[in-house]
């Protein structure tokens, strides 16, 4: 894997594909700058070595060329954050473009507009990939939230730099980082998969069925499992069509001798509010007209007792509703419990846009090994697939 790291890029027009996908306020400033954050170590190397940064990326899903995912917005706290004046310009192919990139000296950086103002980036359109290759002599990737995309700027860009491309630090550290689970995990490893629906992760755990020691599964998913089993579950969610799947799984796990840890006991509400009347329940009895919204103080203690003998952790999901205060217990039980695992040496790798939020939220961030920036990247790498982003770069 050649990494930035590898290249020294003095005199060059290096074209960058970041992540500046970041959430904006309604008076279009930035509010969640880590993004850009992830990326100014790259951006600083090709600046230290002499080079010019000509940056690329898109942000949201414009369906025309709305002022409200201009990248024209986030140029301030860009410029910040690197500590350089940003350039901007108003498109992101073209002779107005060509001209802009023309004129860049070494040491500057130019961010192009939105690259979803066109269709063609989504669409991996080979001539746009030309026009956007024009732009640079050198072509990094450092954005990891893309790399299961096989788009123009991430994927079909990489031919027209045959020799002239590598990994950006932090595409090349979120593969280094997945691998230490996927490949050179620390026994016993475990993995702790939350979130609303089996659905959503059946490929996930099949594929780490062959590489971890013990499930923990929580989060609304988790009554999918125990209706499945027989259990009576009240009206917490559930998928009805994923019942056998539930019970597949569980059969694949004992065959393979994977230690599966569903809750033993739930904390119920009689409505989805956070007003809610609330009690605890053993899981697999809870009433009609109750659903359970967060794991019980039972399941905390076995979950953390898991957590607390595992050398590797991959947390992708929360096990309650954390966004409401009434169900964020168990949520924050597990993550201390990763954290005081962390603090005794365990690597834990945490990802996932719903369990990312819930670690910024309650600040577990710094007691974590590492914090995956790319949810449905790190997803599609967990279930085995090959990312085309990082294809490209490696063919």
């Amino acid at each position: 894997m050649k990494t930035v790291n590898d290249v020294n890029f003095k005199g060059k027009k290096v074209l960058i594909r970041v992540d500046f996908n970041v959430p904006l306020n309604d008076n279009l400033e930035v509010t969640d700058t880590n993004r850009i954050e992830a990326a100014k170590p790259t951006i600083i190397n090709v600046l230290e070595d002499d080079g010019c940064c000509v940056l690329m990326s898109h942000l949201g899903r414009p369906k025309d060329r709305e002022e409200e995912f201009s990248l024209r917005n986030v140029v301030k706290t860009a410029s910040e954050i690197l500590g350089v004046q940003v350039k901007f310009v108003d498109d992101c192919i073209g002779e107005t473009v060509e001209n802009a990139v023309a004129n860049l000296k070494s040491g500057e950086v130019l961010l192009l507009e939105n690259l979803r103002y066109h269709k063609e980036e989504k669409e991996g359109d080979k001539t746009f990939a030309q026009n956007l290759a024009k732009l640079g002599n050198y072509y990094i990737n450092d954005a990891f939230g893309t790399a299961h995309r096989a788009h123009a700027s991430t994927a079909v860009i990489a031919d027209f730099f045959p020799e002239n491309k590598c990994f950006g630090l932090l595409l090349a550290s979120e593969v280094d980082n997945l691998n230490k689970v996927l490949k050179d995990g620390k026994t016993p490893v475990t993995a702790i998969i939350g979130g609303a629906k089996v659905s959503s992760k059946i490929t996930v755990i099949e594929n780490i069925l062959d590489k971890i020691d013990h499930l923990i599964i929580g989060g609304g998913m988790s009554f999918t499992f125990i209706k499945a089993q027989g259990g009576s579950i009240g009206a917490s969610l559930v998928e009805e069509d994923k019942l056998d799947v539930a019970l597949d799984i569980l059969k694949k796990a004992k065959e393979k001798g994977v230690d599966v840890h569903l809750p033993v006991d739930a904390i119920i509400a009689d409505s989805f509010s956070e007003m809610a009347t609330t009690d605890v329940s053993v899981i697999d009895t809870i009433p009609e007209g109750w659903m359970g919204l967060d794991v019980g103080p039972k399941t905390n203690e076995i979950f953390a007792s898991v957590i607390a003998q595992s050398q590797t952790i991959l947390w992708n999901g929360p096990v309650g509703v954390f966004e409401m205060e009434p169900f964020a217990k168990g949520t924050i039980y597990l993550g201390n419990a990763i954290a005081e695992a962390t603090k005794n040496g365990a690597f834990s790798l945490v990802g996932g846009g719903d369990s990312v939020a819930a670690v910024k939220k309650f600040n577990f961030t710094k007691k974590v090994s590492y914090v995956s920036t790319g949810g449905g990247a790190m997803l599609e790498m967990l279930e085995g697939k090959t990312l085309p982003g990082i294809k490209a770069l490696t063919e």
